[in-house]
C-alpha cells in the first residue's frame, strides 16, 4: 500500500501539495465551537453553494483552496461541507490529504454522518486504499443505498468483481434496495467475470425495481450480455430501449463485433444516421477496426471521408485506426501518409501501429528504422511496441532490444518476455530463451506455450517434456497450442514414438484431440516417427482438415515408400478443390521419386508451376534431379540443373553425385564432386562418394589422391551410427562396435543370423566394401554394420513378434537392405529403419520401398 500511495503522491500537483501543508497547519487550530461575526446560517449556506458549484465544474483544487480560506476566517463547516471536500480530494487521488480530512471529520463529530462516510469510502477507493474503505464501511453506524453503491463501484473499478456480487446480495439481505447506479456497477462486474447466470438475476431485479427504462442501466445490460457471449439477449435489450443514446448504439455495435457478428455490426452502424444519431469518434474507431479485420478497403475509404466531413480528421485515435486498416489492405503508402500527417501528435500507439504495419507487410527493414527513429524521439516505447518489434527478428538484434527492455523495466512483463523468448528461439538460442522465460513474473499460458514451441523448434523433446511437467506442478492447464508444440517436439529424431503416444493420451484426457492444430501435429509426429498407420488413423478421425494435415499425410506416405497411396490422397485433395501450396507438391514429387514415376513427377512439377502459379524452391529442383538420377537419366538430370533459374545448391550436386556412384559414371561424378567441394569444402560426402566411384571402377590411384586431399583439408568422414530404443532407453551403435555391455550376446546373434540367411541363399555383396582386403574380411565388415548390430540387440532384448524401429544417420547400403528383408522373414518381425533419406518398412521378406530407393 505504501508503494502505491507514494506513486499516487508523486502524481499530485504542486499546488495540491501546498494546499495539504496549509491544511495540516490549520487543521490543528480547528475549533468545534468557533463562531463568526456573520450569521452562521447564511455564511454556511453560501459556502456550501460555492463549494458544490466548484465541484460540479470539476474544479477540485478550487474546492480545497476555498475550504482552507474559510478555515483561516474561522467560518463554520458541516457534514455537507466535508462530504464535498472529501469527494474533491478523492478526484485528486491524494490519500495523505484524505486521511487528514478523515481525522477532521472525526474531530468535528461528522464521521458518523452517512453522507460524509459515503464520501470517505469513495475517496479511499479512488486512492486505491480498498482495505481502508472496507474497514470504514463496516464500522458505519448507518448505511444507505449510496454508501453500498459507493463501495460496490469502488470494488468494480479496482478489478475485484467477485466481492461485488457478494456485497450486492448482502445489501439486499440487510433491507437496502439497489438503485440504477448500483445496478450499473454490478452489471459491469458481472461482465468482467463472465457469469451470465448472475447477470440474468440482476436483470430480473432491474425490472423488479423499475430501472429497465434507465438508459445507462440498459447500456450496462447490453455490455454485460455481449461480454458473456449472449449477443441475442444484448440485442433484445437494445431493441427494447425507446430513447437510445449514442452510447447505446456504440455498446451494441461493439458487442456485435466482440461476438464475431461483423456484418450485423455494419448493418447497425448504417441504421444510426436514419435514427437521427451522429456517430462519435468511438463509433468510427470501432467500425474502422472492423473494416481492418474484414480488409474492406472501399468501406474504409468511405468512412475516412465521413471522418473528414465530421471534423474529426485530426483525431489521433481515428488516424491510427485508419492507418491500420490501410496497411491491412496493403496500402502502405496511404498508411504512411496518415502517419506523416500525425507529426507532432503521434503517440506510442500510432508509432507501434506503423511499426506493426511494416512488419505485417514484410518490410522488416523499415520497421527497424522506424523503431530506431521512435527511440531517438520523445515517445517512449511500451510493452506492445517491444512485443511488436521483436517479431522482426532476425532483422533486429534480440540482445539489443533485450537491453532496452531491461532499461525500461519491461523485462518482467509477460507479453514482452514471451516475444523476447520467441525471438531468441527463432535464432536457435534456446538457453537464452529459457533464461528470459525464468525472469517473467506472472507467466501466462502464452508464455509457457511459446517456450514449449522454442524447444520444439530446437528438436529438444526432453526439454519440452520437462517444461510440461513443470507447468503441471504450477497448476497451469495446457491449451491446444501448448500441446501441439509438445507434439512437434516429439516429432524430432531424438524423441521416441512412445513419448509421442504418452502425450497423445494427455491430449485425449484434456479433450483437445479434435483441435485442428493438435490433430495435424499428431499426423506429422506419427508420420515422422515411423508409425504411418497411426498417422492415417488420426487423419481419418479429423472432422476438419487443414492444409497441414493433408501435406503431412501425403509427405508421410511418400517418405514411408507408399508413393501410390500418397498420390491417391493427393487426387482426393484435388477433387475437393482444396488450395495447395509448395509443400503439397514437394510431397507429391517425393512420392514419385521414391516410386520411380518419372513421367508423373514431371507432370506434377509442370502443374505446380503452370496451373497453381507456385515458384519451385531449391527443394523441388533437388527432388526432380533425384527423380531423374534414380532412374539412371543422369544427362537429363544435368540438363535440368543447367535450366534452373538460380545456381544449384549443395543438395542438388550431392544428389547427382550419389547417383553417379550407383551408376558408376566417373566423369559426371567428378564434375558434380567439384561443384559440391566449391560450395562446401568441408562436406565429407563429396570426397567419400567420389572416392567410392573411383574404387568401384578400379581407379585406386585417383581414390588415393582424394583420400589424401581429405587429410590435407582435415575433412572428417561422418561415421555410420544407428540407434534403437528399448524400454525408454536409447542404445547407440557404430560399425564393428564392441562397447555395448551385451556385445558378446549381440555378436552371437549376428553370427546365428548370418548362418541362417546363407542357408536361405543370402550372398553378401562384397563389392560394396571399398577396401583392398580378403573376401572373408569383407563379409565380416558387412555383417557388422551399425544397423545390423542394432537389430541383433533388438532381437535379443524384446519378446518374439515385437516390432523393431531403427534410426540411422546415413543411407542403408544395398547389402544391409537385402539382409534386413531376410531377417524380417526369418525372425517373423516387422522392422522399420529410418535412414537419412526415407523410411523402410521390412515385413515378411519385403520392403515398402519396393527396392527402389
Amino acid at each position: 500500500m505504501i508503494s502505491g500511495a507514494l506513486s499516487m503522491l508523486r502524481r499530485t500537483t504542486l499546488r495540491a501539495r501546498n494546499a495539504v501543508h496549509l491544511f495540516h497547519s490549520l487543521a490543528l487550530q480547528l475549533d468545534t465551537t468557533n463562531h463568526d461575526h456573520e450569521s452562521p446560517e447564511v455564511s454556511l449556506a453560501e459556502t456550501n453553494r460555492l463549494l458544490f458549484s466548484y465541484s460540479r465544474s470539476n474544479l477540485n483544487l478550487q474546492v480545497l483552496n476555498r475550504f482552507l480560506d474559510n478555515h483561516r476566517q474561522r467560518k463554520p463547516v458541516d457534514a455537507l461541507t466535508l462530504s464535498c471536500v472529501v469527494k474533491s480530494c478523492g478526484y485528486l487521488s491524494d490519500w495523505i490529504l484524505g486521511r487528514q480530512l478523515h481525522c477532521c471529520c472525526i474531530k468535528l463529530g461528522c464521521a458518523s454522518d452517512v453522507s460524509v462516510g459515503t464520501a470517505l469510502i469513495g475517496m479511499y477507493m479512488k486512492c486505491d486504499c480498498v482495505g481502508d474503505a472496507r474497514k470504514l464501511f463496516d464500522f458505519m453506524p448507518e448505511r444507505n443505498v449510496v454508501s453500498w453503491t459507493s463501495l460496490i463501484t469502488g470494488y468494480t473499478q479496482s478489478g475485484l468483481p467477485d466481492v461485488v456480487v457478494d456485497l450486492f446480495a448482502r445489501m439486499q439481505v440487510e433491507g437496502v434496495w439497489p438503485n440504477s447506479y448500483t445496478f450499473a456497477s454490478v452489471l459491469t462486474s458481472v461482465a468482467a467475470r463472465g457469469v451470465v447466470d448472475v447477470g440474468k438475476q440482476a436483470h430480473a431485479q432491474v425490472i423488479k425495481f423499475g430501472n429497465q427504462s434507465t438508459i445507462f442501466v440498459c447500456n450496462s445490460l447490453m455490455n454485460m450480455y455481449s461480454k458473456c457471449g449472449c449477443v441475442e439477449d444484448a440485442n433484445a435489450v437494445f431493441e427494447s430501449v425507446e430513447n437510445k443514446d449514442v452510447v447505446s448504439w456504440n455498446s451494441m455495435i461493439a458487442g456485435l463485433v466482440l461476438n464475431g457478428s461483423d456484418l450485423e455490426a455494419l448493418k447497425l452502424f448504417c441504421r444510426m444516421k436514419p435514427a437521427g444519431l451522429k456517430p462519435t469518434q468511438l463509433t468510427f474507431v470501432t467500425v474502422i477496426k472492423l473494416c481492418a479485420k474484414l480488409k474492406d478497403l472501399i468501406l474504409s475509404q468511405q468512412l475516412h471521408c465521413c471522418v473528414v466531413k465530421g471534423g474529426l480528421a485530426l483525431d489521433v485515435n481515428l488516424l491510427t485506426a485508419l492507418m491500420v486498416v490501410y496497411s491491412k489492405c496493403g496500402k502502405m503508402d496511404d498508411a504512411f501518409e496518415l502517419f506523416y500527417v500525425m507529426s507532432g501528435a503521434r503517440n506510442v500507439v500510432s508509432w507501434t501501429a506503423m511499426i506493426c504495419a511494416f512488419i505485417q507487410n514484410g518490410d522488416l527493414h523499415r520497421a527497424a528504422v522506424l523503431f530506431s527513429q521512435m527511440m531517438g524521439g520523445d515517445v517512449r516505447p511500451n510493452e506492445f511496441t517491444f512485443s511488436t518489434i521483436l517479431s522482426a527478428s532476425p532483422i533486429i538484434s534480440p540482445p539489443q532490444i533485450h537491453a532496452q527492455v531491461i532499461k525500461t523495466n519491461y523485462h518482467n512483463v509477460s507479453s514482452v518476455g514471451t516475444a523476447l523468448l520467441a525471438a531468441y528461439a527463432k535464432l536457435g538460442s534456446t538457453q537464452n530463451a529459457l533464461s528470459v522465460f525464468r525472469n517473467i513474473d506472472m507467466k501466462d499460458i502464452v508464455a509457457w506455450s511459446a517456450m514449449m514451441f522454442g524447444f520444439a523448434q530446437a528438436g529438444d523433446s526432453e526439454g519440452a517434456a520437462k517444461l510440461y511437467s513443470e507447468m503441471n506442478l504450477n497448476n497451469v492447464k495446457p491449451n491446444e497450442f501448448t500441446l501441439s508444440s509438445v507434439i512437434d517436439a516429439c516429432a524430432s529424431p531424438a524423441a521416441s514414438v512412445e513419448q509421442g503416444k504418452q502425450f497423445h493420451g494427455i491430449i485425449i484426457k484434456f479433450r483437445y484431440q479434435d483441435a485442428i492444430c493438435v490433430s495435424s501435429a499428431l499426423v506429422t509426429m506419427y508420420a515422422k516417427k515411423g508409425s504411418i498407420e497411426n498417422a492415417q488413423k488420426v487423419f481419418e478421425r479429423q472432422s476438419i482438415r487443414d492444409l497441414v494435415s493433408w501435406n503431412s499425410i501425403i509427405s508421410g506416405y511418400a517418405q514411408h515408400g507408399y508413393g501410390h497411396k500418397a498420390l491417391e490422397i493427393f487426387k482426393e485433395m484435388e477433387a475437393q478443390g482444396l488450395k495447395m501450396d509448395s509443400f503439397t507438391f514437394l510431397g507429391v514429387i517425393v512420392a514419385c521419386m521414391h516410386t520411380g514415376l518419372v513421367e508423373e513427377g514431371n507432370k506434377y512439377f509442370d502443374t505446380m508451376v503452370k496451373d497453381h502459379g507456385i515458384n519451385p524452391t531449391m527443394e523441388h529442383y533437388a527432388c526432380m534431379v533425384d527423380l531423374y538420377s534414380r532412374s539412371g537419366k543422369l544427362e537429363e538430370a544435368l540438363s535440368f540443373i543447367e535450366g534452373m533459374p538460380f545456381r544449384a545448391g549443395p543438395t542438388i550436386w550431392r544428389t547427382l553425385l550419389g547417383a553417379c556412384r550407383v551408376h558408376k559414371n566417373v566423369e559426371l561424378g567428378k564434375f558434380a564432386a567439384e561443384q559440391l567441394m566449391s560450395l562446401e569444402p568441408q562436406d565429407s560426402a563429396a570426397y567419400v562418394l567420389l572416392s567410392n566411384i573411383y574404387a568401384l571402377t578400379g581407379k585406386w590411384d585417383e581414390r588415393a589422391k582424394i583420400r589424401k586431399l581429405m587429410n590435407e583439408r582435415k575433412v572428417k568422414k561422418e561415421a555410420g551410427r544407428s540407434w534403437i530404443q528399448i524400454k525408454n532407453k536409447v542404445h547407440s551403435f557404430l560399425a564393428a562396435d564392441r562397447s555395448h555391455p551385451l556385445s558378446e550376446s549381440i555378436y552371437e546373434k549376428l553370427k546365428e543370423m548370418t548362418k541362417r540367411m546363407k542357408d536361405e541363399g543370402y550372398c553378401p555383396d562384397t563389392d560394396l566394401v571399398l577396401h583392398e582386403v580378403e573376401e572373408e574380411h569383407k563379409e565380416t565388415m558387412l555383417s557388422q554394420h551399425s544397423e545390423r548390430l542394432a537389430i541383433a540387440f533388438g532381437l535379443i532384448s524384446t519378446p518374439q513378434g515385437t516390432p523393431l524401429q531403427i534410426v540411422k544417420n546415413l543411407r542403408v547400403c544395398t547389402d544391409c537392405h537385402t539382409a534386413i528383408k531376410m531377417i524380417s522373414k526369418l525372425e517373423e518381425r516387422d522392422i522399420v529403419v529410418r535412414d537419412s533419406n526415407r523410411f523402410h518398412h521390412f515385413k515378411d521378406g519385403s520392403c515398402s520401398c519396393g527396392d527402389y530407393w
